[in-house]
């Protein structure tokens, strides 16, 4: 797998179609994404597993509980994944963002700029009201991608996440839409 070349970035809801070039960029950066995906290797790098997941996630996003997301380049390139999952409406009106980039495509702000892109997602197209993400403490490649998108931290969750044979803090930040105000509960039209 070669470099992508620096250059616009595009995100779009995943296709069964992905699953190939996914388990590609997994592979590549197995390594890189080691903390990211502890355990379940053998799985992740599936492509019937892939395709599989796909495909439940595309049923998630019909039920309007998830919005799974491709980072790519320009060509179309599948540069990494980004998501909006666990949507709850009612009185709260949030998800949590989750993205990881193949290890050769960090560095260049494609996760700053997909981050950006599901934030319209999640504010304008879905009418979410808030958008967090936990991110470990060491992971400061992504705390930096979401405080340019301005994400605030709200604190810390101890021992929030199980990574390798440990419990791991982890960093909660949360965006609000712009459009929040006092006492409103939906978006204006």
């Amino acid at each position: 797998m070669t470099a992508p070349a620096r250059g616009p970035v595009a995100v779009r809801l995943v296709q069964v179609s992905d699953a190939v070039q996914l388990v590609d960029a997994l592979t590549a950066s197995r390594d890189h994404l080691a903390d990211a995906f502890p355990g379940g290797w053998s799985e992740r790098l599936d492509i019937e597993v892939q395709r599989s997941r796909i495909a439940r996630a595309l049923e998630r996003t019909v039920e309007g509980t998830s919005w799974p997301g491709v980072i790519t380049s320009a060509s179309g390139e599948l540069l990494g994944r980004i998501a909006l999952d666990g949507i709850v409406r009612d009185n709260r009106l949030s998800c949590f963002l989750s993205y990881w980039l193949r290890e050769d495509a960090c560095g260049y702000g494609y996760a700053t700029t997909a981050v950006q892109f599901v934030l319209d997602v999640a504010f304008d197209q879905l009418g979410l009201h808030r958008v967090e993400a936990f991110v470990r403490p060491a992971n400061a490649a992504s705390l930096a991608a979401l405080s340019r998108a301005a994400f605030e931290r709200v604190g810390v969750a101890r021992r929030h996440t199980f990574v390798g044979s440990d419990w791991q803090d982890e960093i909660l930040l949360q965006r609000l839409a712009p459009w929040d105000a006092p006492g409103r509960l939906l978006r204006p039209r």
